[in-house]
């Protein structure tokens, strides 16, 4: 048990790093606004401080995902994982629409930038954006929707930090303002498609949708070519949540002689084939009695010739 906490671990640990690093250079930014009086950085201290709340929710969901599950919550808080992360990917399109909004105000009325703080500012961001991003990207971050999202904010003031050490240079040698917010722009439409499909992802996940490298159809055949006394996968649901995939099916099945054996090579099949640790099986060894299976049935001829009898198989916890 203690080695599936592990990666949750990881990710809590990195997600800290990342708060702290992102609350320090974000204090140190207020400061260099203030002192240079620069409008740029103090608006990128904003946008810093939404980073931090978004690490700051995302390392609370991951803390929250370790709870054990209880007679009201039978998953445990899993699900925050996944709530984080969409909450944090609407947060990131209102931040790119916020800076796209401000970046057309700046284009038509340049204000003045101290060009040499404000590339010592965007020189420190960077690095600090490097080992934020670094620290997220270690590992895990591709299995949890949670890190992933998390991650995005922190990219997107990295690609920030690059667009304004290239727009303080451009600034210095040629005194041409009107390049920060064109590169803002830029930075913001990278950003942009990420979040969006981050977006798109959680609120799959939230809805309970199929993991998207699951094809039900291409399961059910291979569930029946692999198995021979399996004649047909109906009723099949396949949902997520955080990084733990669910299923539940009936299957039809030839009358075994070992019952239990039968099922567990079932369950092997889902679980090597499918990353399937938790399955609740039905196996039924006539036509299917339950009326809302009539839905996902495919008509089997072979199921007419057999008695109506079936049993309940769920595996072992």
């Amino acid at each position: 048990m203690s080695s599936s906490l592990l990666p949750q671990d990881k990710n809590s640990r990195r997600l800290l790093l990342a708060f702290l690093v992102t609350v320090v250079f974000m204090v140190a930014e207020v400061i260099g606004g203030l002192i240079s009086g620069s409008l740029a950085l103090l608006a990128d201290a904003g946008h810093m401080l939404t980073d931090a709340a978004a690490l700051l929710v995302a390392l609370m969901a991951v803390r929250f995902a370790k709870r054990k599950p209880n007679s009201r919550h039978t998953f445990g808080y899993l699900r925050l994982t996944t709530m984080a992360a969409f909450v944090n990917a609407a947060a990131l399109l209102v931040i790119v629409v916020l800076i796209v909004w401000e970046a057309i105000a700046r284009f038509f009325n340049p204000q003045p930038v101290m060009g040499t703080t404000m590339l010592v500012i965007a020189i420190a961001g960077l690095f600090a954006n490097i080992l934020a991003f670094w620290l997220l990207h270690q590992g895990e971050e591709k299995a949890n929707i949670n890190v992933r999202a998390a991650a995005l904010h922190v990219l997107g003031d990295l690609l920030g930090s690059i667009g304004a050490v290239a727009a303080a240079l451009i600034i210095m040698y040629t005194g041409w303002t009107p390049i920060d917010p064109i590169l803002s722009v830029l930075v913001s439409c990278l950003v942009l498609n990420n979040a969006w499909r981050l977006l798109r992802e959680s609120f799959h996940e939230l809805l309970e949708g199929t993991p998207e490298e699951i094809d039900i159809d291409k399961l059910r055949r291979d569930l029946s070519m692999s198995i021979a006394e399996v004649r047909n996968v109906h009723h099949v649901h396949v949902w997520q949540i955080g990084e733990q995939r669910l299923m539940t099916l009936h299957v039809q099945v030839v009358p075994p002689h070992d019952h239990d054996a039968l099922l567990d090579r079932i369950q092997h099949h889902l679980r090597e084939k499918c990353r399937i640790g938790h399955a609740t099986i039905q196996m039924e060894y006539g036509r299917c009695e339950t009326p809302d299976c009539e839905i996902n049935e495919i008509p089997a001829a072979s199921a007419d010739h057999d008695h109506h009898g079936h049993s309940h198989a769920h595996h072992h916890h």
